[in-house]
């Protein structure tokens, strides 16, 4: 709206006002369309006391008196003016502030998505994707709690610098028992199911026995794995040649699948316990066994003392020893038809052995009898017992260099038999002999004393 059509307006409502009667109350006059376009209707926020509510008539400005100055058009059109015009320092003061907290706001925005990351992180095959201001990777797991060990598997390293839209992926290692073919070791594997470890070990699993499914999962704190993988062995049994392909875990299990019975002592060449090895080759051994018990001596101990009265050199024996005896048990086997030594497996002492007491002589022996010095002796033993102390005859009745019988030798002082004799007792002997009898002793050698 232009100023001259507001003061036309101005003056026609003037000219109204005056041709009206004069009355002691003030009436109300609305406010020309443009008073209220003119008037400044904003409110700060923190300046409104009460929230108006819906539909809720608003309430219309107190009158203006006509009588007062400054109530015509003009004069109404000036104060509305000025209020526009000192309401706009007002204004600015409040935008200024406000555009400074939108450009820091904005600055701050620029910094924060610059710094935030979108990665993608798996965890033993559990993936997610979040966003992070770490600067790296290690920083990253330390800000998720995800703690590594040495065993565990990290890609990228730890110290790799992170980028919006990388993945990380982080595989914990899990301890696993191991034994196979019998041969026990620790290994450490980042795989979660025994297939991906058994690959990983480079274990050829095709006809193994395994103790855990191949589709098992492997917790973190591990498990113990038994593999036994497929073997060729071959055995030797009833004259005739086997060989299998087996995973057994003993001999006796592959004996059993090899279709071969065992009875009563059948056993094998090695421990049926143990554990059968590829291209071994194993006996089996067919036993038969009876026992048998047998009667077996025992010898006496000898108990010999010094005795004065018999002439040195000469035992004699005062008591007769006598033997014992005991049953023996034994165990007699026939392996593949050949027969074993016996094995003693059992005894039982039937009667124990006596003593046997000697008497040593100590007594000096005489050096000569009288009348027998200048006979040749020594041609007399050569003839008889070829100069042989301990000589004895083929019936065993006479004995010595001499040949003495016993009862003879005991009938001239001598003890037990004469061959047990020194030698020089048994030349005294056949002295005393001779002195008796002459040489009729020695019927055939006797001449020999006089050469």
């Amino acid at each position: 709206m232009s100023s001259a059509q507001g003061s036309h307006r101005a003056e026609r409502g003037s000219r109204r006002a005056a041709s009206r009667p004069q009355s002691s109350v003030a009436s109300y006059e609305a406010p020309t369309p443009y008073e209220t376009d003119l008037a400044d209707t904003y409110t700060p926020a923190y300046e409104l006391r009460e929230p108006r509510l819906p539909r809720q008539t608003p309430v219309p400005p107190p009158p203006v008196p006509l009588d007062e100055p400054g109530a015509d058009g003009r004069a109404g059109a000036r104060r509305a003016a000025r209020r526009r015009k000192g309401d706009r320092p007002d204004t600015l003061r409040r935008l200024v502030p406000q555009a400074l907290v939108v450009a820091f706001l904005a600055g701050g925005t620029t910094a924060f998505v610059a710094n935030d990351k979108a990665v993608r992180i798996d965890v033993d095959g559990t993936s997610r994707t979040l966003h992070t201001f770490a600067g790296d990777v290690e920083e990253l797991l330390a800000e998720e709690g995800v703690a590594t060990g040495e065993h565990d598997q990290v890609s990228p390293a730890p110290g790799t610098t992170l980028a919006s839209g990388d993945e990380i992926e982080i595989r914990h290692g899990r301890p696993v028992a191991l034994t196979i073919d019998g041969q026990r070791r620790q290994v450490w594997t980042t795989a979660r199911t025994v297939d991906a470890a058994l690959r990983q070990f480079g274990v050829r699993a095709d006809g193994a026995y395994l103790s855990a499914s191949r589709s098992s999962a492997i917790a973190r704190h591990g498990l113990s794995l038994d593999v036994r993988t497929e073997r060729s062995v071959t055995f030797m049994a009833d004259g005739r040649e086997r060989t299998i392909r087996t995973n057994a875990a003993t001999v006796r299990e592959a004996v059993d699948e090899a279709g071969i019975t065992l009875h009563d002592q059948d056993t094998t060449s090695v421990p049926a316990d143990s554990f059968p090895r590829d291209g071994q080759t194993i006996t089996v051994m067919r036993i038969t066994g009876t026992r048998e018990v047998r009667e077996e001596p025992i010898p006496f101990a000898t108990e010999k003392s010094s005795d004065s009265t018999v002439f040195a050199g000469t035992e004699v024996v005062a008591e007769q020893g006598k033997e014992g005896m005991r049953k023996v048990t034994y165990a007699l086997r026939t392996v593949n038809g050949v027969k074993q030594k016996p094995k003693k497996i059992a005894e039982e002492v039937v009667r124990e052995p006596e003593k046997q007491v000697v008497k040593v002589g100590t007594k000096p022996l005489p050096t000569s009898v009288s009348g027998t010095d200048g006979l040749n002796w020594d041609g007399l033993a050569h003839c008889e017992s070829g100069g042989r102390p301990g000589a004895v005859d083929s019936t065993g009745s006479y004995g010595g260099l001499y040949q003495f019988d016993g009862q003879t030798w005991r009938s001239l002082g001598g003890s037990g038999v004469a061959q047990d004799a020194p030698a020089q007792e048994q030349t005294y002997r056949a002295k005393k002999l001779y002195v008796q009898r002459g040489s009729s002793p020695w019927p055939h050698c006797g001449r020999r004393l006089y050469k």
